[in-house]
């Protein structure tokens, strides 16, 4: 009798009964085949299995590896779930995380982040990678612990900044891992012939639909170098080298290729999907990827974290233009997608815009140990009052364009009154976009002053960008201030880091 999956192990189990000697994880060092990385996460799982409980937090203080990845496993082997704890994170981010999580039980790859562990002052118990990557597989225990689990339970925990300052750990079960990865490859034709070249780091969503379409496919997964992303000429060796087909990447990994004319190097040609998200892509960067891998397949992936990956993707099937915005698509299956608007009454009609929510099992179950920041934002369906539907309202607001693609167009937040006008940033940003000499742009407001900042990467002056915008925009929309930047600063999931923009301008809020 066939069932359904219940448990993301399932996926590891299968490819390595079919794949058994295939390499499914490979890092700049080692590389771990389907047999080799389900042995270490059941020999690991059982060494686990004695010292936390089922359903507990067990925090993995280390850099992306091979290791790392059959620690996580082990983990879920253990009847628990995992959080990668970065360790060129801010000690007291960290900090925060651990007192959040409350765990009893940390995860160290290496004695340096032993060391690091102490300096956090974590007090529970710490064990080693080494201590149990030979340790004796417990068959027996590992079938009960199995036996007792359900598809609900938590699989890991992924911290986003909060607009407290503290760090919000997002909650994703087994099942909505499953209900997305039973869709996600099929969708996007990834099969085990594909190697997946993986840029996000282990703490990202995007990381997630790199880990799960291998295990559920039988791909292989080639964990890239972090410093690379500064050295283009290394980036493309490495993804030739590697022979990578697939790139899962959020838009300012893909941009940094194209911002240094990295192809003029050298095009990785067996690349043969591009599936980039976390920031609106500017045409004129897409259109340069698409000019040197005519032949692959560009998707536009849009989701939160809150809602396990991705809820709306677009396949690329037309030119684009700049000035022309780029859909964020249709829902992905068995998820829905809607917009509501101030008055909570759905929005159906073209290019008015609306909040867009999400409900589905891909839903997370919730933010960890923060019940109040949960119920704001996991709330009851407003258009149904007859029985309980969570959805999630994303903050993000959307619209349908006259064919009925629903498109982005900024965060609620990112909208501003200004002399009299009510603005969006994005429009603003969309519209530098489209000047020619201008590489990446961003827009904050000065609330106080109550002036538009403009910051951008390119050679161009002022006075010939206000000229450009002059064309696009009404002059109230016109930034008031430009600051043209080396390199816009990123975040360490490689979005464009506003923070930091606002501490350039001595803005505390925006």
């Amino acid at each position: 009798m066939n069932r359904a999956t219940s448990n993301v192990l399932e996926y590891l189990e299968h490819s390595a009964e079919r794949y058994p000697d295939k390499t499914a994880f490979e890092d700049e060092k080692k590389t771990s085949t389907y047999r080799e990385t389900w042995e270490a996460a059941r020999r690991i799982g059982s060494a686990l299995a004695g010292m936390s409980e089922a359903r507990r937090p067990i925090p993995v203080l280390g850099e992306k590896s091979v290791e790392t990845v059959q620690t996580f496993f082990g983990i879920v082997n253990a009847g628990c779930f995992y959080i990668l704890l970065d360790p060129k994170q801010p000690g007291s981010r960290l900090q925060q995380i651990l007192k959040t999580l409350d765990a009893t039980l940390l995860v160290v790859m290496s004695e340096d982040h032993r060391k690091t562990a102490d300096a956090l002052g974590f007090e529970g118990k710490i064990v080693y990678y080494e201590q149990m990557k030979d340790s004796e597989e417990d068959g027996d225990v590992l079938d009960v612990i199995r036996a007792n689990a359900a598809d609900v339970d938590p699989l890991y925990v992924n911290f986003t900044s909060g607009s407290t300052g503290i760090p919000k750990g997002v909650v994703v079960s087994h099942r909505s891992v499953i209900d997305f990865m039973e869709y996600f490859p099929e969708l996007f034709e990834i099969t085990e012939e594909d190697v997946i070249g993986n840029q996000a780091p282990f703490d990202f969503d995007v990381s997630v639909k790199d880990i799960y379409a291998t295990l559920k496919t039988g791909a292989t997964m080639v964990m890239i170098p972090k410093q690379y992303f500064s050295f283009p000429t290394k980036l493309l060796d490495y993804l030739c080298e590697r022979n990578v087909t697939t790139l899962i990447w959020a838009v300012s990994a893909v941009c940094i290729i194209s911002t240094l004319k990295g192809f003029d190097y050298k095009v990785p040609e067996k690349i043969n999907k591009v599936l980039f998200s976390g920031e609106v892509m500017p045409i004129k960067h897409l259109n340069i990827w698409r000019k040197y891998l005519p032949k692959a397949q560009f998707v536009n992936l849009y989701g939160p974290t809150e809602i396990t990956c991705n809820c709306t993707y677009y396949k690329i099937d037309r030119e684009f233009q700049k000035g022309d915005v780029l859909p964020i698509g249709v829902p992905f299956p068995n998820e829905k997608v809607f917009l509501l608007d101030e008055e909570e009454e759905l929005v159906q009609e073209a290019n008015k815009k609306g909040e867009l929510c999400v409900a589905g099992t891909a839903l997370a179950l919730g933010y960890y140990q923060a019940p109040e920041q949960t119920r704001r934002a996991f709330v009851q369906n407003p258009l149904n009052p007859y029985y309980p539907e969570t959805i999630y309202r994303t903050g993000d607001l959307a619209y349908y364009n006259e064919t009925g693609e629903l498109c982005y167009a900024s965060r609620k937040d990112f909208q501003i009154k200004h002399m009299g006008h009510r603005i969006e940033l994005g429009e603003i940003e969309s519209a530098m976009d489209q000047v020619d000499a201008i590489v990446r742009a961003c827009c904050i407001f000065h609330e106080e002053k109550k002036r538009i900042l403009a910051f951008y990467e390119g050679e161009i002056e002022k006075r010939e960008i206000v000229k450009a915008l002059s064309k696009i925009l009404p002059p109230f929309m016109i930034p008031n201030a430009f600051q043209k930047m080396e390199h816009l600063p990123l975040t360490k999931n490689g979005k464009i880091d506003r923070k930091a923009l606002m501490q350039e301008a001595g803005i505390e809020k925006c």
